[in-house]
C-alpha cells in the first residue's frame, strides 16, 4: 500500500513492540524497524513518535481507556496503533487528517473501526496530556520521594549539550554557535540541529556530550602529563575530556564497534589516546595510574530523556545484575592506582543500587566532591557524592541522571 508517511509509522509501530514486548532498547530495535524507511526525516519521525508514544505511555494509555467501553489488552495492537497516532496528535502537532490516514492502516485485518472511534471521540473531547508525564507504577516505588521531580524532567526531550575542547574558548563558541554557556568548556543548543553541519564540528573542536555526562571528567582535574585510566571509555567523550585536559589516557573498552567512533573522535578533535580493545574483567595494565576514570555499565535510567524506552525495560533483574559488574569492576579499579592517586565512580542512572549503595562499599579514603566545582544550581550531598536527576537546573533545560562519587588511594 503505498501511502505517503505510512512506512514511517510502520517503523514507529515495531520501534514500540520491541522496546515493550521483546525488551529491546529504541536504538537495538532500530536497524530492522528503520531498515524499509525511506530518507533521514522519515527516519528522524519515526523514532521521534515511538519515543513520545513510550515517554508518556501511561497518560496515553488512560486516554485510550477512557474512550472505550472494554479496555483493550496491554499487548493488543490496537492500543499500540493508538499510542503512535495519540503521540503523534498531542506531541507533534501532526494534523488529525494525517494522523488517520497512516494510522489506521496499520490495522489492516484487525479493528481499524474500534481504533478510528476511539481516536475521533478523543479528539472530538479536546482531549489533552497532563503537564508532566506519568511514570510507570514500578518506577515511581524505586524512585520514591524523587519521582515527582524526576518525571518533571522527562516533559521534553533534551537540549544539545557541547564539551569544548578548549575551555577558554568557552565565550567565543557560546557566541558563533548562538548557544549559553553552564560552565567553562560547555555551550548548550537546542534540540534538533544537525550536528554535523554546526561549524566547529568538522574542525573538532567540540563534541557532544551531555552536561551531567561532563562531570566526572572534570572531577580528575588537570592532568600535566601524567597517566589516566578511562574504562569503559567508547564512545569517547571522557577520554577526549581527559587528553584536552593535559592526562596520558589509556582508553579501554570492550565494543569493537564503539571504539572505532572513539577513535574516529580522536582523529576529528585532534586529540590522543592509547586505545585498548579489552574485556575489564581480564585485561591487566603494564603500570598502575595516577587517575582512574570508571563511567561503569549501568541500567542508564538516567538517560530516560532522550532514552524514554529505559522506563519500560529496566527492573529489579536488571539493576542487580549491573550492581554486581559495578562492584566487581570497582574492586579491580582500585587495585590499579598509583599511591593518592584519583578514583572517580559514575553511572548514568537513578538507581540507589547502582550509586550510593556501590559508593559504600569502596575501600578507599573519600575525596568528597565541593560545591565550587558544579555548575551553579547542583550540589554535592552531605556525603561528597554527587546525585542528579532530570528535573535539576530545569529552568536551563535540565540534564540526565547521573552518581558520582571520588576517592583517592592511601
Amino acid at each position: 500500500m503505498d501511502i505517503p508517511g505510512l512506512p514511517a509509522r510502520r517503523a514507529a509501530l515495531n520501534l514500540v513492540d520491541a522496546v515493550l514486548r521483546r525488551g529491546e532498547t529504541l536504538d537495538q530495535a532500530g536497524g530492522s524497524a528503520l531498515a524499509r524507511v525511506k530518507g533521514d526525516a522519515d527516519r528522524a519521525l519515526a523514532r521521534a513518535i515511538a519515543g513520545e508514544a513510550l515517554r508518556w505511555k501511561q497518560d496515553l494509555d488512560a486516554l485510550i481507556d477512557s474512550a472505550t467501553r472494554l479496555p483493550l489488552a496491554d499487548d493488543a495492537k490496537a492500543r499500540a496503533v493508538l499510542q503512535i497516532m495519540l503521540a503523534q496528535v498531542l506531541r507533534l502537532e501532526t494534523p488529525a487528517h494525517a494522523v488517520i490516514a497512516t494510522g489506521l492502516p496499520l490495522l489492516m485485518g484487525g479493528p481499524r473501526r474500534l481504533a478510528h472511534g476511539v481516536f475521533s471521540t478523543l479528539t472530538k473531547r479536546e482531549a489533552a496530556l497532563p503537564d508532566v508525564p506519568s511514570l510507570p507504577e514500578a518506577a515511581m516505588e524505586r524512585w520514591g520521594v524523587r519521582a515527582d521531580a524526576i518525571a518533571a524532567g522527562l516533559a521534553e526531550p533534551p537540549p544539545l549539550d557541547l564539551a569544548l575542547r578548549d575551555p577558554a574558548a568557552t565565550v567565543e563558541w557560546a557566541e558563533r554557535l548562538g548557544g549559553v554557556s553552564l560552565l567553562p568548556g560547555h555551550v548548550r543548543l537546542p534540540r534538533g540541529m544537525a550536528v554535523d553541519q554546526l561549524e566547529g564540528f568538522r574542525d573538532g573542536a567540540w563534541w557532544v556530550q551531555d552536561l551531567a555526562a561532563s562531570l566526572p571528567a572534570r572531577l580528575i582535574g588537570a592532568g600535566e602529563g601524567r597517566r589516566a585510566l578511562d574504562l569503559c571509555a567508547a564512545p569517547g567523550g571522557k577520554t577526549m575530556q581527559l587528553a584536552a585536559a593535559g592526562w596520558q589516557v589509556t582508553a579501554v573498552d570492550n565494543a569493537k564497534r564503539r571504539l572505532e567512533r572513539l577513535g574516529e573522535n580522536l582523529q576529528r578533535t585532534g586529540l590522543s589516546a592509547n586505545v585498548v580493545l579489552a574485556d575489564a574483567f581480564s585485561w591487566e595494565p603494564e603500570e598502575k595510574f595516577d587517575a582512574i576514570l570508571l563511567d561503569a555499565p549501568c541500567t542508564a535510567t538516567g538517560t530516560s530523556r532522550r532514552h524514554p524506552d529505559v522506563l519500560h525495560r529496566i527492573g529489579p533483574r536488571q539493576i542487580a545484575d549491573m550492581a554486581d559488574v559495578q562492584t566487581r569492576m570497582l574492586e579491580r579499579a582500585a587495585g590499579w592506582l598509583k599511591p593518592r592517586g584519583v578514583l572517580v565512580y559514575a553511572v548514568c542512572s537513578l538507581e540507589q543500587e547502582e550509586g550510593e549503595d556501590r559508593a559504600c562499599d569502596v575501600n578507599l579514603t573519600p575525596s568528597p566532591i565541593r560545591a565550587d566545582e558544579l555548575p551553579a544550581g547542583l550540589a554535592p550531598t552531605a556525603e561528597g557524592w554527587l546525585r542528579t536527576d532530570p528535573g535539576m537546573l530545569a529552568q536551563a533545560g535540565g540534564l540526565d541522571g547521573f552518581f558520582i562519587a571520588r576517592w583517592t588511594a592511601g
